[in-house]
């Protein structure tokens, strides 16, 4: 008899867990989480495609926020320690990931050190242009809805410097919209302009491409796999992941 939970509940008990040390920050910061963890559908995806992959330790998290995905992957490592919580359907993640997170808004990376500045391995945070900040080397790059805030060429610069960084069979997961979608890529423009703005930042141009103008960049800055998912199940946008793989050569090749 398998007594292992279903996903849906071990869904609702890691939603649970990722969420809870918002609290520390204030309303706004568990609020926030909470939505965005229940809300958006690819955090979910994630575990439930198995991109991410237990041997993936390494991890920087661009445009991290208040760090939501490094507090995700330390209740799914909590979770998967105790015996029969974890789906036999997911696939296994990090049981210790080594976190970097580089966000741009000094808000954010306040509310995530006071959120989950605790957790073991610490998570590290720099406050930094993404385009300027160091890229350490890693095997897991996690970009969510953040490269339409620069213009292509500066995109261009930070997808070139993730595929220096990510170590041979490493995996860059990148969210964007398909601006060939007209309508589902204006809404989410305005509802990204929208939430900039209730979290108090500067809303910025933005500068976005298509599916196939992407995935061609991707192709071109030598990732050997890139594979597109839909990524926007239950909501009005155009949001596509892109999961672009890194082939076993050699970093110096």
């Amino acid at each position: 008899m398998n007594d292992r939970p279903s996903t849906d509940a071990a869904w609702r008990q890691l939603h649970e867990a990722a969420t809870q040390p918002y609290k520390k920050a204030g309303n706004f910061a568990w609020r926030f989480a909470r939505g965005k963890l229940g809300r958006d559908p690819v955090f979910r995806g994630l575990i439930e495609r198995g991109l991410i992959g237990e041997r993936r330790r390494r991890v920087v998290d661009i445009g991290c926020g208040q760090g939501l995905f490094a507090s995700l992957l330390a209740a799914m490592a909590g979770m998967q320690v105790q015996p029969g919580r974890w789906p036999a359907a997911w696939a296994a993640t990090p049981a210790a990931a080594e976190y970097t997170g580089i966000e741009l808004m000094p808000k954010d990376v306040a509310r995530a050190e006071a959120s989950i500045g605790h957790l073991k391995p610490a998570p590290r945070f720099v406050c930094e242009d993404m385009c300027k900040a160091a890229m350490p080397a890693c095997d897991l790059v996690v970009i969510l809805d953040v490269l339409h805030y620069v213009d292509h060429a500066a995109q261009e610069g930070v997808l070139r410097r993730v595929h220096g960084a990510l170590q041979p069979g490493g995996r860059l997961l990148l969210r964007v919209g398909d601006a060939a979608s007209r309508r589902g890529f204006a809404i989410s423009q305005w509802v990204d302009r929208t939430v900039t703005r209730i979290r108090g930042h500067r809303v910025s141009p933005t500068w976005g491409r298509t599916l196939s103008e992407w995935t061609s960049l991707l192709q071109r800055l030598g990732f050997s796999k890139v594979q597109s998912i839909p990524m926007s199940a239950g909501t009005p946008f155009a949001n596509v992941l892109l999961v672009a793989d890194r082939g076993n050569e050699s970093s110096s090749s």
